[in-house]
């Protein structure tokens, strides 16, 4: 498939705006639609394809967007449909897609639907949207099930009829009943909203999580079968209904699933050609900063999605994880366990850190098929470690009794220009009529401003203009294959057709490049011809 026939979404770099955190139009410090119209020059000075949105749907905001109270209105805190609308269209005409977030697996405790099962009662068919079930026990004051919340606590809520509704996440996140006809109906019509409105695609939240066991039995006795709500086989039904209806719009519109698999070969049954088109690679996201286990990670998955036919997509950091700087920081940037949170260990060396994210950006752009970027890894972002504890709004933090500081430290809101906060953040206003961001930025922030950084040719931001620039131009990046070169232990070196070698010494000792026509691009000097240790190099052969 050539680059020119090839869907867009096969090679696209898209970048993760995090819309409360990425820029406030109206200065109330909090981000919105208005403030990514107005950065969208510098997205495209940046060289992504697309921008991939964080639920901006109304919401009473009980898991920042992630509880969805009606999927074709925007939330007044971000702007109005018709700003969407504006968006798009403006993107588009800067050579930009827009995917918005969409929530399936469960909508928020004031969506409308959710109301009317209140107040209809037991055994209404209002009910049956949603998972209600009577309690166990002689009264039924236990829940119906010993699952847990992803957020810590039960998944269960009573109500004040006794009985109680399923929630995987927060209690004001009711899961949906994905056997009713009618959540396949309204969904297949939110897809069409807003395909009609132009959005090029959809990242699906929780895209395994959708279809429960029926007889919902006791996590206690699983037996290692069929999980009773995670990747059960039934959910590639779903998907294949929504393929068909966004085949039926022009202009090659996209699904990327959030799928958390316990095997590539599970994952890669998302994207056979009658279901999905891509899904993030957490494989990737949680591998260590080890030459073995990135190996390991990439042919695993090169392989695996080759068999269906689908490209891979590459991510180190989201809105979910602590971001990568401060992961590979530490000496010990190991792999962790899906669905697990990461646990630092130990300070981060921030030096060493950005050493490694220069290089494993360097790495990652050049992998065959397409890549993430969140908001601000561009700019070197550490994660915000120190919050106070007063300022902590994620509900992890509540609902786990306060042991898990949960994933407001990489939400911080990003730095634009100046020297102090909200670092443009929020336009100015007179008399410092200016909120402050929702989440406070930490008061060294200035050298990591777009403003600090833009000129400045040994900056990360510089760093990620010109690979992204180099990798929209060489014909041997985007989708495709590689090859692996011959390289001593704690080094990755392969080849992209045609001419093009990537090298990343992940060793302790310098590395001699192997032989080329010239240096590309690097993330560090290169003297003599040896590649320092955390270093990379992009190379003409």
């Amino acid at each position: 498939m050539s680059p020119t026939t090839a869907p867009w979404w096969r090679s696209a770099v898209i970048y993760q705006v995090y819309i409360r955190s990425f820029a406030d139009g109206n200065g109330d410090g909090v981000g919105d639609i208005a403030g990514i119209r107005s950065r969208l020059p510098y997205l495209k000075s940046l060289g992504v394809d697309a921008l991939w949105i964080n639920p901006w749907y109304k919401s009473p905001m009980a898991d920042h967007g992630y509880d969805v109270a009606d999927y074709r209105e925007i939330d007044p805190l971000f702007g109005t449909v018709a700003e969407a609308e504006q968006l798009i269209e403006e993107a588009h005409a800067h050579g930009i897609r827009i995917v918005p977030d969409l929530v399936p697996n469960h909508s928020s405790d004031q969506h409308a639907w959710f109301r009317a099962a209140l107040a209809a009662g037991p055994g209404s068919p209002e009910r049956e949207r949603f998972v209600f079930r009577p309690g166990r026990g002689p009264d039924g004051a236990l829940p119906p099930n010993d699952w847990d919340s992803r957020f810590g606590g039960s998944a269960w809520t009573r109500v004040a009829d006794g009985e109680w509704y399923l929630h995987l996440f927060t209690p004001q996140q009711p899961d949906l009943n994905w056997q009713h006809p009618d959540v396949h109906a309204e969904f297949e019509s939110v897809l069409r909203f807003w395909f009609e409105r132009g959005v090029d695609g959809f990242r699906i939240d929780v895209a395994h999580g959708l279809v429960k066991d029926p007889e919902l039995p006791d996590l206690a006795g699983h037996d290692g079968g069929a999980h009773p709500f995670w990747d059960r086989d039934e959910v590639h039904d779903i998907y294949r209904a929504w393929r068909k209806v966004a085949d039926e719009y022009p202009g090659d519109r996209a699904f990327v699933a959030e799928a958390w698999t316990d095997t590539p070969e599970r994952l890669a049954a998302y994207l056979r050609p009658d279901v999905l088109h891509t899904a993030f690679n957490f494989d990737y996201l949680m591998a260590s900063w080890d030459a073995k286990d990135l190996r390991a990670v990439i042919d695993d998955t090169v392989a695996m999605l080759g068999t269906v036919g689908a490209p891979a997509t590459w991510v180190m950091s989201n809105h979910d994880v602590m971001r990568h700087a401060s992961r590979f920081g530490r000496e010990a940037a190991r792999k962790w366990v899906a669905n697990e949170s990461y646990v630092p260990a130990g300070p981060a060396d921030l030096e060493l850190g950005t050493r490694r994210a220069r290089a494993a950006a360097l790495l990652t752009l050049a992998l065959p098929g397409g890549v993430y970027v969140y908001q601000g890894e561009e700019l070197g972002l550490p994660e915000v470690e120190d919050l106070p504890e007063a300022a902590l709004q994620d509900p992890v933090w509540e609902r786990s009794g306060h042991t898990d500081r949960g994933r407001d430290g990489c939400r911080v809101p990003i730095p634009w220009s100046g020297w102090t906060t909200p670092y443009g953040f929020s336009p100015e206003a007179p008399e410092g009529a200016t909120a402050m961001p929702w989440l406070p930025q930490p008061a060294d922030w200035s050298p990591y401003t777009v403003e600090a950084q833009t000129g400045d040719a040994t900056s990360m931001l510089e760093l990620y203009r010109a690979a992204l620039l180099l990798r929209r131009e060489h014909p041997a990046l985007g989708d495709g294959g590689l090859t692996w070169l011959d390289a001593p232990a704690g080094v990755l070196a392969l080849r992209r057709e045609p001419g093009f070698v990537c090298v990343v010494n992940l060793s302790a000792e310098p590395y001699e490049l192997p032989a080329h026509t010239s240096v590309l691009l690097t993330s560090g000097p290169v003297e003599n011809n040896r590649l320092a240790p955390d270093r990379a190099a992009w190379l003409a052969v």
